[in-house]
C-alpha cells in the first residue's frame, strides 16, 4: 500500500475511534461496556498513528496525544498516558519541533512525580529548563522547571536538593533571584531546623502572591509529611 492508501486507512480509523468514543458517553455506557468501547477506540487511534508515521511524525504525535488524553480522562490510565507522551515527544523531536516535544515531555514528568517516580521528573525537568534558560522568549519559564526539579530531590532527599539549587544557580544566574528558589531555601532551612511552622508559614506567603496548583500541593504536601515524621521521631 502506498502512502496515500496508507493515509486514507489512517483516516478511516480515526472516524471509527471517535465514533467508539462518543458512543462509551451514553446514557447507560456503565451498564454496556463503556470503558471497553473507549480501549477500542485507543487502539485504532495507536494503528491510526502508526499508519500516519510515515513521512508524517507532526501527525503521528497529534494522534498519540489524543490516545494520551483519553487514558488521562476516560480511563484514568496514567502509565499508558505517559506512554503515549513519550511516543509524542519522539516523533516531535524528529521534526525538531523542540517546544511541542517539551510540552510533552512536561507532561510526562509531572505525572512521574505523581506516581513517585522522582528520578524520571527530575531528568525531564533539568533537559527542558536547560534547553530553555538561553531562550530569550523562554528562558522564564527554566525556573519553574529547576523549581520543579529541586522539589522532587527534596522529596527524596534534603542534601540532594541542596546541591540541586546549588547547581541550578550556578547555570542559571536569574535562578537565585526568583521567588521560587527563595522559597526552595526557606524550606531547606525549616526542614534543617525541624520547624513545622516556618515550613507552613514560607509556603503560605508563596501562595498569597502565586497560587499553588494541585500539583505543587502535592509535592509540598509530601515534603511536608516527612518533615512532621522527623518531628514525631525526635520528641
Amino acid at each position: 500500500m502506498d502512502s496515500s492508501g496508507k493515509e486514507r486507512e489512517a483516516v478511516q480509523l480515526m472516524a471509527e475511534a471517535e465514533k467508539r468514543v462518543k458512543s462509551s458517553h451514553s446514557f447507560l455506557r456503565g451498564l454496556f461496556g463503556g470503558n471497553s468501547k473507549v480501549e477500542e477506540a485507543c487502539e485504532m487511534y495507536t494503528r491510526a498513528a502508526n499508519l500516519f508515521k510515515i513521512g508524517r511524525f507532526t501527525i503521528a504525535a497529534k494522534h498519540h496525544i489524543t490516545i494520551a488524553e483519553i487514558y488521562e480522562t476516560e480511563l484514568v490510565d496514567i502509565e499508558k498516558a505517559i506512554a503515549h507522551y513519550e511516543q509524542a515527544a519522539d516523533y516531535y523531536k524528529g521534526e525538531e519541533s523542540n517546544s511541542s516535544a517539551n510540552r510533552c515531555l512536561l507532561k510526562v514528568a509531572a505525572y512521574a512525580a505523581q506516581l513517585e517516580q522522582y528520578q524520571k521528573a527530575i531528568e525531564i525537568y533539568e533537559q527542558v529548563g536547560t534547553n530553555t534558560m538561553d531562550n530569550p522568549l523562554l528562558k522564564y519559564s527554566a525556573k519553574e522547571y529547576f523549581f520543579k526539579a529541586a522539589l522532587c530531590h527534596f522529596i527524596v532527599d534534603e542534601l540532594n536538593a541542596k546541591l540541586a539549587l546549588e547547581k541550578y544557580e550556578e547555570m542559571f544566574p536569574a535562578f537565585t533571584d526568583s521567588r521560587e528558589c527563595k522559597l526552595v531555601k526557606k524550606l531547606l532551612e525549616a526542614h534543617e531546623d525541624q520547624n513545622c511552622e516556618a515550613y507552613t508559614e514560607a509556603v503560605k506567603e508563596f501562595d498569597s502572591i502565586s497560587r499553588l496548583d494541585q500539583w505543587l500541593t502535592t509535592m509540598l504536601l509530601r515534603i511536608k509529611k516527612s518533615l512532621q515524621a522527623d518531628e514525631d521521631f525526635n520528641r
